[in-house]
């Protein structure tokens, strides 16, 4: 039997191994509660190039899925009723954060929550959304990045693709705030430029189509925004183009191998890489309303030939020297 200074030592020994074995396992159950839950108004190349880019910096920030970090992601598949319903279970759920990709999903969840960390991202006018005031910090609950356009250099792109552009068509969705606003602001670039704008409205991704059909001897090329019925079925869009020859024009690059001939925009996983280090930001303690919104500043230039020899336009060799990427 053991008495004395030894088993009191050992006896000490063991409560410390044991004290530290509990201070592993509470500090590992503490880096498995963080969670972030990410919906998305629709899944379409460019919002999914967002999302992943946003998990994977939260990776390299050393937030992982499946070992330290829940990643929920919740589709509303372009139903703005679905967004409401997402919007009600992930504040239900109370995460560490929610990233909200699109317009249509960013304000029933602003709406919805004052306290919880919301990072939006893939946003074209978050004033316009009513989403924060200005691109200071916002005191509030929410931040997040932007993919918002310069019309001045968008119709730059369009004339130097059809230089005797004297009407540009557009197929939008005037209930996406995003969307008009977007409009609206390159309409006023191109009437400085002599170019008037045609207008087609396409509430839902079934009207892109015969709203793009409506235009066909109207306009002399097509431009499109980040309208996310449009984007969600782009290449629709792009036979119409195709059959009618009107060069089409996009500013997403990731709807330039969908059929655009070109597209001036930002690169959506790179978006989505700055929205991980925003939320990377909160998950290790800062607040939402201490981070200033910000646009992307990353613009690249895409180039598709095979699109632009189907829409009958002819791209000068300095216009494809300037690109960014060419596509055959």
């Amino acid at each position: 039997m053991r008495s004395g200074p030894v088993f009191a030592i050992s006896k000490s020994l063991r409560a410390i191994a044991g004290a530290l074995a509990l201070s592993a396992v509470c500090a590992s159950a503490l880096a498995a509660d963080k969670v972030v839950a990410v919906t998305s108004f629709v899944e379409h190349p460019a919002l999914d190039a967002v999302r992943d880019g946003t998990k994977d910096e939260l990776i390299a920030e050393g937030f992982e899925p499946g070992k330290n970090l829940k990643w929920d992601f919740q589709s509303a598949q372009g139903n703005a009723g679905t967004a409401g319903q997402i919007a009600k279970k992930f504040v239900g759920d109370n995460p560490d954060a929610i990233v909200v990709i699109g317009t249509p999903s960013a304000q029933p969840m602003v709406a919805a929550t004052k306290t919880i960390p919301i990072v939006y991202s893939a946003i074209a006018d978050p004033m316009a959304a009513q989403l924060v005031k200005d691109w200071k910090p916002s005191g509030t609950n929410v931040t997040g990045m932007s993919h918002m356009l310069d019309p001045v250099k968008q119709v730059e792109i369009i004339k130097r693709v059809v230089p005797n552009a004297k009407r540009v068509g557009v197929v939008y969705n005037p209930g996406e705030a995003n969307s008009v606003s977007a409009l609206n602001n390159i309409k006023g670039e191109l009437q400085k430029a002599g170019i008037t704008l045609v207008e087609a409205a396409a509430p839902r991704s079934v009207d892109v189509a015969p709203a793009a059909k409506s235009l066909i001897g109207k306009i002399d090329v097509m431009y499109t925004t980040t309208d996310n019925n449009v984007v969600s079925v782009f290449e629709s869009l792009a036979k119409v183009c195709n059959d009618a020859h009107i060069p089409l024009i996009a500013s997403d690059t990731g709807s330039v191998k969908r059929g655009a001939v070109a597209a001036l925009g930002v690169n959506f996983y790179d978006l989505g890489r700055q929205t991980g280090k925003m939320v990377a930001r909160i998950l290790k303690g800062e607040k939402a309303g201490d981070i200033a919104s910000s646009p992307s500043k990353n613009l690249e230039l895409y180039v598709n030939t095979s699109a632009a020899q189907k829409q009958g336009v002819t791209l000068s060799p300095d216009f494809l020297k300037s690109a960014t990427k060419v596509l055959n």
